[in-house]
């Protein structure tokens, strides 16, 4: 009986390759994904395909172009940004020929609950709080992360909706200030070591890792829209559509809002006729 068993074993192992053999997808992706991508929907679209999920996180507009210069793989790529896209578009670099938008996310002020200033956020407006001295705020690169250039315009917009001349420059100082520019793939991080006291994110980091944040008036109008695409030129292009098709599925779409984004109909934006076959019923009709 024992032998018997061994030998169904040895045959099952024989039939169905172990993960780690299995043909790669390499997938670019926005850096405010990372717990989402590494810790649930990558690792669950391995199981359920048999892919190997290979993720790199990034700035999107640092990953596109890095993509556009051919210094990554990529198989999928997967954006916080139309803007990221429009880089690779025909008219540019001419990586992509479409793009699916499928999520959203607002921008909210994230703060460490154990900083001196984390009692503020209850009795001040945030803006005031973000002015305080000593309070070390994050924020990402504008020329290399969308959330960085939208956090600029976030608190242009804020400026006049509050009545606030100057709190912009205030809170920020420069575009560029030094002492505020994080990585995209460590703001997170920084925070939550108390090396920061707040920081500009998207909703769903601070939902999916359980950091208290503040929410902002909806006419400020600030946030992430989630693109995903397979560039030209992918290596496993047959990966690529099946990691669509998972994100796209009932499964993908329940892990994405279990990490708190906004869920929206995929819908196509450029050469739809170009959109892989398999992907078009989970698509918006035009």
């Amino acid at each position: 009986m024992r032998r018997f068993a061994a030998f169904v074993a040895m045959l099952l192992l024989a039939l169905v390759p172990p993960l780690a053999h299995a043909r790669p997808v390499h997938v670019l992706y926005a850096g405010s994904l990372t717990d989402l991508m590494e810790n649930s929907l990558g690792p669950a679209f391995s199981r359920a395909s048999g892919n190997r999920f290979i993720g790199t996180p990034g700035g999107s507009t640092a990953l596109a172009h890095q993509l556009a210069a051919d210094l990554r793989p990529a198989d999928v790529f997967l954006s916080a940004s139309p803007k990221a896209d429009a880089l690779l578009m025909p008219d540019a670099a001419h990586k992509l020929d479409w793009y699916i938008v499928f999520a959203r996310s607002p921008l909210v002020i994230g703060y460490n609950p154990h900083s001196r200033f984390a009692g503020l956020f209850a009795k001040e407006p945030w803006y005031q709080v973000l002015q305080t001295p000593g309070l070390r705020l994050g924020r990402t690169d504008p020329a290399l992360d969308p959330k960085g250039r939208l956090t600029l315009v976030l608190m242009q917009k804020a400026e006049a909706f509050y009545h606030q001349p100057g709190m912009a420059r205030r809170i920020l100082g420069d575009a560029s200030n030094p002492a505020q520019i994080r990585p995209e793939a460590v703001l997170v991080g920084a925070l939550q070591s108390g090396e920061l006291d707040a920081g500009i994110f998207y909703a769903t980091e601070t939902a999916s890792l359980h950091i208290p944040s503040i929410n902002l008036p909806k006419a400020l109008g600030a946030g992430a829209t989630y693109t995903v695409s397979i560039p030209r030129g992918a290596q496993n292009r047959a990966g690529g559509v099946a990691f669509l098709h998972f994100l796209f599925s009932h499964q993908g779409q329940a892990l994405l809002r279990a990490h708190g984004l906004q869920t929206v109909h995929p819908h196509a934006v450029g050469a739809i006729a170009r959109v892989p076959p398999a992907l078009l019923p989970a698509l918006k009709p035009e």
